[in-house]
């Protein structure tokens, strides 16, 4: 059984893509040119107020702001203001506030929306390196900060946005508004915020150059809703540097630490601390992310963002586990990879530099069961094949469920776990998962020695079938090859009728038959008596969120019932859970203690060999997380 990116499956318990008008096809483009600027300004919001926007702040609140401050006229100092009509006409005019706040926004709004959408099309295009524009901001970065410290300096840079400096000088703040264009186009280009489908969106849209005004509007929305948090922290420096006298008197220093920010920002850009600090913080902002993620509106409106392109498109002609190989177009390219594991010095692969192998590209994360129980295949398949010929090559694409599994040492952990050598590409921006129009875990797409897909897997299952056409494409492109021995990895694919994966997820559960009703938030809950087949239920205090549930008191428990052979459980944490197997007779079957430490993880709580059916009690701990339950 895959796991559906909707959540929902079909009776034979393979997931299905609930918002689809074929099979195989794409959802409808339900979406509007409105519908996209709403979606894009409260993506942008949401991205605005999250850890991801920390390191512009101390910029944005010296440089965009404070350095913006108009200084005390003679009223504001108690003077009388009774100098004449001329004298006071000049005063109004000295006075007046700056527009930096505005313009530095302005300007981070303009490149951030031009960069995203043409920035990676256009370095394609010059064949340059693909991080060229995050240095030239970065250098960028470094020399505004000597000119807020040289004045100087900073004029010759601002030389060619003087027009707008002119604008600034015919609202009386020349001064203020020197640099601050040049300041926002620097920061827009270094701007990464956190991903979402909306930025996916967005990015694919650029990377593959279907530009069209629905894309347009979706990323100028977009960036618009990620800057006015920063544009309300800006003016925020400018009130308070007019209000506190301080700020007044040390205009000079002031300017100075400003520069020193900013540079300082910039080295920290360059050797990536923000992000090993924003590791460190709680994503406070992830479950109202979740919430817009799993709107239907959205996915289907964004799907007229984008998503469905050209190079994409004939992906739809493959059929899911066809016993033979079809024509599904040229393989999407692997793109917004955030890390590359597994390869020379964390090299990138691309598709077009390994025509002439036979790929096999997987869709995974490391704590789904039913990728687990797919990966010994491709672990056998790629010791097997990676050498025959012109070679075999399996490439993992790590696209996470939930958040831990962003995390690169996590990520690192569970393949060690599993044995995967194999090249991974972490995929947390959901840019190739995008490309791909994927929406399950495990996905396997083969690729030919052109470069085309022939052949589509998705969930779990059919391991003989794609062997037999790995097989059959590295003949068709080696003939007279010699192939090794077939692989004899058992499939652990459930082949009855199990207890579907078990979410405790607010925005995924579908089998909970407990009281009170499953919210998010913090509440007593109370064990099912006759718990129904299927379902599970809660008890104790616990609080539930967008990634699953959290015990608030050490006599919580977990009661589902269950139909499997082997029961699994996903936990986070430190602490030791309890676990009690009862059979249909209610016979304690088994009893266990798991002893939960580290990051998130499969634990196993009952392994057979037949499926049997019962109830299983886990008493949870305080502060243990419970995330998933899944069966085989």
């Amino acid at each position: 059984m895959g796991t559906s990116f909707f959540g929902v499956r079909n009776g034979d318990g393979s997931a299905r893509n609930r918002g689809s008008t074929h099979p195989d096809g794409p959802p409808y483009r339900t979406g509007c040119m409105g519908t996209l600027i709403v979606i894009g300004l409260l993506g942008g919001l949401i991205t605005g107020i999250s850890p991801c926007i920390l390191p512009m702040l101390p910029v944005i609140f010296f440089a965009g702001g404070v350095q913006g401050a108009r200084p005390r006229s003679a009223d504001d100092n108690g003077g009388t203001g009774t100098g004449g009509t001329a004298t006071a006409t000049a005063t109004a005019v000295r006075t007046r506030r700056s527009l930096r706040p505005y313009i530095v926004i302005a300007g981070l709004v303009l490149s951030f929306s031009v960069f995203t959408l043409l920035g990676s099309l256009l370095l394609t295009v010059l064949g340059l390196p693909q991080d060229l524009l995050r240095w030239a901001g970065i250098t960028l970065l470094i020399l505004l900060g000597i000119g807020m410290i040289v004045p100087r300096f900073e004029t010759v840079l601002e030389r060619p946005f003087q027009r707008i400096a002119a604008f600034g000088a015919k609202r009386g703040a020349a001064r203020q508004d020197r640099g601050a264009f040049v300041l926002g186009m620097g920061l827009g280009v270094l701007y990464v915020p956190c991903a979402g489908p909306v930025l996916a969106a967005i990015t694919v849209a650029g990377a593959t150059g279907n530009i069209g005004p629905e894309t347009v509007a979706l990323t100028v929305s977009f960036a618009v809703g990620a800057a006015l948090p920063l544009l309300l922290f800006a003016l925020a420096g400018r009130r308070i540097a007019e209000r506190v006298q301080a700020f007044q008197r040390h205009t000079k220093a002031i300017r100075t630490g400003g520069g020193v920010v900013v540079i300082l920002l910039a080295i920290a850009l360059a050797f990536n601390v923000p992000a090993a600090i924003q590791r460190q913080l709680p994503d406070y902002t992830g479950a109202l992310q979740e919430r817009v993620d799993s709107s239907e509106t959205v996915r289907q409106a964004l799907d007229l963002g984008g998503l469905v392109t050209d190079e994409n498109r004939e992906l739809s002609n493959c059929s899911n586990g066809a016993p033979v190989l079809e024509e599904c177009g040229t393989a999407p390219e692997i793109r917004g990879i955030d890390a590359w594991l597994n390869t020379p010095q964390g090299e990138a692969l691309q598709l077009e530099a390994l025509r002439g192998q036979v790929v096999l590209v997987d869709f995974w994360t490391y704590s789904c069961i039913n990728c687990q129980r797919a990966i010994p295949h491709l672990n056998a398949w790629y010791d097997a094949y990676a050498d025959v010929g012109e070679g075999f090559e399996v490439i993992g694409v790590h696209t996470p469920e939930f958040a831990f599994e962003r995390e690169t040492r996590n990520v690192i952990k569970g393949a060690e776990d599993l044995d995967v050598t194999y090249p991974i590409a972490q995929d947390n921006s959901y840019a190739t998962w995008t490309a791909y129009r994927n929406r399950y875990w495990p996905a396997q797409y083969l690729i030919d020695s052109d470069g085309t897909v022939r052949h589509i897997r998705l969930g779990e299952g059919g391991y003989e079938n794609t062997e037999k056409l790995i097989r059959e494409l590295l003949t068709d492109a080696n003939p007279g090859v010699q192939l090794p021995a077939a692989t004899t990895v058992q499939d652990a694919s459930p082949l009855d009728e199990i207890t579907p994966e078990t979410y405790f997820s607010i925005k995924r559960v579908i089998n909970y038959a407990g009281e009170p009703e499953y919210a998010a938030g913090r509440q007593e809950f109370v064990l099912a008596d006759g718990q129904q087949q299927d379902t599970f239920s809660l008890g104790g205090s616990w609080e539930v969120d967008f990634q699953g549930a959290q015990a608030l008191s050490d006599d919580a428990r977990v009661r589902v019932a269950y139909r499997s052979a082997d029961v699994f459980v996903v936990l986070g944490g430190e602490g030791t859970v309890e676990a009690a197997v009862t059979d249909a007779d209610g016979e304690t079957q088994e009893i266990l203690q798991i002893d939960v430490s580290g990051n998130p993880r499969l634990y196993p709580v009952l392994e057979g060999d037949d499926r049997t059916e019962g109830l299983v009690d886990l008493k949870v701990p305080k502060g243990v997380q419970v995330f998933t339950m899944t069966f085989g």
